[in-house]
């Protein structure tokens, strides 16, 4: 099957983004829609077909990917459940959307899609092992081992945020105590600070003494999780994504010090640290990626793993 399109789908609490692309990841158009209020999937999901139809008018397009905030099950077809979105809980998306569409349709977690999309077209592209961390809200994360994205198998592989950095940290939503993600999240800074992430990268651009201390404490704070990574995947780059990631240059330079402190020379042989190029478009592309690894799998008889 040559020259066929696929459409990118990634759910938020505020929006939802669309991109209809070719098969070599160029895209086509994107659209993005408000996610209705409050996002209950009875609501969310008739938006979702409604914005197919407006991207996809001459249906061109043959597979579609849907990314969601949350994890999703083994064989991508259910939403297990959606965090920040209220009633989100085993919710069938693929199977609803490909009724009203017609075409087949993978579902898989938001952060997980992200780093698809900058493996494929994105800061991994070179490599086959990757960790993508995604710093916004909370901290998602996505494993890609020998150019596959891994999930595990029950489809939850992957919650790099939720790892302990501390246990006698603050606790966590998801029933943990010190996870990393309360140490580097946009919410953990905020608790810390007072202050937007924005509003401390912008103090640091002016060269505020208090701010670019705040950066490099962060980025020990990181690194030090990701050394309990590195020592078990040893990848060959880290993707840093997200809204903080802004920032990274202020706290990269001490995430990297940290690392080398923490982690023998064997296991970070050659590795990368990068910031993420696609920005807001990373999860659009990598629920593409996920539609044509759909494809690419149907045609073969394989299965997605």
């Amino acid at each position: 099957m040559q020259n066929f399109q696929i459409i990118g789908i990634d759910l938020g609490g505020t929006a939802i983004k669309l991109g209809r692309f070719t098969q070599d990841g160029t895209c086509l158009q994107s659209l993005t829609v408000p996610t209705p209020q409050p996002p209950i999937p009875e609501a969310v999901l008739p938006v979702i077909v409604d914005a197919i139809t407006q991207i996809d008018p001459e249906q061109s397009t043959i597979a579609i990917g849907v990314g969601t905030p949350g994890p999703s099950d083994a064989q991508g077809r259910i939403a297990k459940i959606a965090i920040n979105l209220p009633r989100w809980l085993d919710v069938p998306v693929a199977d609803y959307l490909e009724a009203k569409t017609g075409k087949p349709t993978v579902v898989a977690n938001d952060a997980n899609c992200a780093g698809l999309g900058e493996a494929w077209l994105g800061a991994g592209r070179q490599y086959k092992n990757l960790i993508m961390l995604t710093l916004g809200t909370g901290v998602g994360g996505a494993i890609i081992l020998n150019g596959n994205l891994f999930i595990g198998h029950h489809g939850a592989a992957g919650e790099l945020g939720l790892i302990t950095l501390n246990p006698d940290g603050p606790i966590c939503n998801s029933g943990n105590q010190g996870s990393l993600e309360q140490y580097v999240s946009v919410t953990a800074i905020r608790r810390r600070t007072g202050k937007e992430p924005e509003e401390l990268g912008i103090l640091a651009q002016s060269g505020d003494a208090e701010a670019l201390t705040f950066w490099q404490e962060y980025g020990r704070y990181l690194g030090a999780g990701l050394a309990s990574l590195i020592y078990v995947l040893t990848p060959e780059v880290i993707v840093i994504g997200g809204g903080v990631s802004a920032s990274a240059e202020f706290f990269l330079p001490s995430v990297k010090a940290e690392i080398e402190r923490r982690v023998v020379p064997i296991s970070r042989l050659g590795l990368q640290i990068l910031p993420a190029q696609l920005g807001n478009s990373a999860g659009i592309v990598g629920a593409a990626k996920l539609a044509l690894l759909g494809v690419r799998s149907q045609e073969s008889g394989a299965k997605i793993s």
